[in-house]
């Protein structure tokens, strides 16, 4: 597993409550862009619309040596089992929950990404982890 991006700021901003492993849905030079790393999904998001997930807000950047170019920022779909997606759909109808994606990687050839089901946290709970933090680090530099 060959790891491509994270989201660096999806465990401070949210409780991350399940997880889940998918296949996306890709052109080739989307592919190509992301083995060379030219992915955001900071501000990315999942929804679910007609029974299926789609992703919105991921910026893949246009391959340079394509002959075509594609959407940056265009809705791409999530690959996941029937199951799955009610399961994620009837989290996602509590209030304050949101699909988020967490990492995309590499795997025996295939661009998988991981989403996860989260809760927004709080502004104080947020507060709280930062002073915990710098706590920890003042507790490592005096031993």
């Amino acid at each position: 597993m060959k790891s491509i991006v994270k989201n660096r700021k999806a465990g401070f901003t949210y409780h991350i409550l399940k997880t889940y492993e998918a296949g996306i849905s890709l052109k080739g030079s989307e592919v190509k862009s992301i083995r060379d790393g030219k992915v955001n999904i900071e501000n990315s998001y999942g929804r679910i619309v007609g029974g299926e997930v789609y992703l919105y807000d991921m910026h893949i950047s246009p391959y340079d040596k394509a002959s075509t170019s594609i959407d940056p920022k265009r809705e791409r779909k999530i690959l996941l089992h029937k199951g799955q997606i009610r399961k994620i759909e009837s989290g996602l109808q509590n209030k304050g929950m949101t699909l988020i994606p967490l990492e995309i990687y590499i795997e025996k050839g295939l661009v998988k990404v991981k989403i996860g089901l989260a809760k927004g946290k709080r502004i104080y709970e947020k507060r709280d982890k930062i002073i915990e933090n710098v706590q920890r680090r003042e507790i490592r530099k005096n031993l």
